[in-house]
């Protein structure tokens, strides 16, 4: 495992205290885990990208037209 120094909003910081002492967990680990969960986000972002980049794409107006003539809007 390696070692960071990071800087964190002061609310932030004391939010991440208080939900590690409620849940028992360290805060590296409650920062590990959301970083984790951020870059797999992130994989599936770039996975449904890389799908539809082929796809065709349309203007604003054309995409409002659509959504009025569906009954959306």
């Amino acid at each position: 495992m390696s070692k960071a120094t990071l800087y964190l909003d002061d609310s932030v910081h004391k939010a991440l205290r208080l939900k590690a002492a409620e849940t028992r967990m360290s805060m590296s680990d409650l920062v590990n885990d959301a970083l984790k969960e951020a870059l797999r986000e992130d994989l599936e972002d770039i996975s449904d990208w890389k799908a539809r980049k082929k796809e065709k794409t349309i203007s604003y107006d054309e995409l409002l037209s659509q959504l009025k003539e569906d009954g959306t809007l």
